[in-house]
C-alpha cells in the first residue's frame, strides 16, 4: 500500500485557537513518490521498517503506525495482532507528512485485515486524534483543507505537473515552526473555478504562499538556498516550501524536465535528498523518483 508524500501547494494560517492549534487554509496535493506498508496476520502488533529513512523513524509510542494500529483495536476491540512492514523513503520531519500518510494507511490495511466497518465520517475521527494531516492523507487526493486539518473538501483533479522534491537533509519540528511564527494572520485564498490549465494553476499559487517560510528560514537558513536554487532552473515554473520544511518542491510542466532539473540539482548540490516525480493523477506510467 503506497503512502503518498503530501504537499501543501499553499498553506495560510488565518489565526490561534484557543486549543492552541491554528486554523488554516491550504491546498494539499498528492506526490507520486511514497512510502510503501503491507500487512499480514500475526499474534501481535510488529513493525519491521527498512528502506533510506528507517533510522529516523521513532519505533515507539511516538510512532504513527503503532500508534493507529493501537488505536483501532482499542476502539473496535480487535484481540488480533498484525505484522506490519514499511519502506521508510520519504525524510522524517521535512514537511511532506510522511509519518502522517503511513499513518492513514496504516488505518486502511488494518481495517481490511482485521475486516472491520466504519463510517467514512467515524473512521476521518479517528485519523484526526493521530494528527492533523492525517484526514487528508486518508483521502489522499487533491483537497483544500481548513479548521486545524479536520475540514477537508476534495477538488477536481489538478493538471498534471512533474514535481522535484528537495530536502536539504534538515529535520524541522513542526511544533517549533509554527510556534515561531510572528506577524498578522493572513486571509483564507481558495478558490471555487476548476483548475485544469498548467498556466492557470500556477498564476494561482503565485498569488499565495506558504506562511510558514518565514519562521523556518530562521531556524534553518539553507531553505533559502535550495529556493534559490530551484528558481534558477527554466524548467521550474514555481518554487516552494511544503508545510513546515524544510522540503521543498519545483512544479514542471513535464515529467521529463522535472527529471532534468532534478539531475542539475544533484550534481549542484550532491548533499542534498532530491526525487524528481510528479502531482498524482489518473494515470499510472511508471514514477521517476529516483531519490538519492
Amino acid at each position: 500500500m503506497a503512502a503518498r508524500a503530501k504537499l501543501n501547494l499553499y498553506l495560510h494560517l488565518l489565526g490561534r485557537r484557543a486549543d492552541g492549534y491554528h486554523d488554516i487554509d491550504s491546498l494539499v496535493a498528492f506526490a507520486a513518490f511514497a512510502d510503501r506498508l503491507s500487512f499480514a496476520p500475526g499474534t501481535e502488533l510488529r513493525l519491521d521498517v527498512d528502506g533510506a529513512f528507517a533510522e529516523s523513524l521513532p519505533r515507539g509510542d511516538d510512532n504513527l503506525v503503532l500508534r493507529a494500529a493501537s488505536l483501532l483495536q482499542r476502539r473496535y476491540g480487535v484481540t488480533r495482532g498484525a505484522s506490519i512492514w514499511l519502506e521508510k523513503r520519504i525524510p522524517v520531519a521535512a514537511g511532506l507528512g510522511g509519518g502522517s500518510a503511513d499513518a492513514a494507511a496504516a488505518l486502511q490495511g488494518l481495517m481490511q485485515l482485521w475486516q472491520l466497518r466504519a463510517h467514512p465520517d467515524e473512521l476521518a475521527a479517528i485519523a484526526l486524534e493521530l494528527g492533523a494531516d492525517v484526514p487528508v492523507c486518508l483521502i489522499g487526493r487533491a483537497a483544500f483543507v481548513g479548521g486545524a486539518g479536520e475540514k477537508v473538501e476534495p477538488i477536481g483533479s489538478l493538471p498534471e505537473l512533474g514535481l522535484v522534491l528537495i530536502n536539504p537533509r534538515v529535520p524541522l519540528s513542526t511544533e517549533a515552526v509554527f510556534m515561531s511564527r510572528e506577524g498578522q494572520f493572513s486571509l483564507a485564498a481558495r478558490w471555487t473555478e476548476p483548475v485544469r490549465e498548467t498556466e492557470q494553476l500556477v498564476k494561482l499559487l503565485a498569488q499565495r504562499h506558504n506562511d510558514l517560510t518565514r519562521p523556518a528560514l530562521v531556524m534553518a537558513p539553507v531553505i533559502g538556498d535550495v529556493l534559490t536554487t530551484l528558481s534558477a532552473y527554466p524548467e521550474v515554473l514555481l518554487a516552494r516550501m511544503s508545510g513546515s520544511g524544510a522540503t521543498c518542491y519545483g512544479l514542471t510542466r513535464t515529467r521529463a524536465e522535472a527529471e532534468s532539473a532534478a539531475e542539475k540539482l544533484r550534481a549542484d548540490r550532491p548533499g542534498w535528498w532530491v526525487v524528481a516525480t510528479w502531482l498524482e493523477g489518473a494515470d499510472t506510467l511508471p514514477a521517476l523518483d529516483r531519490a538519492k
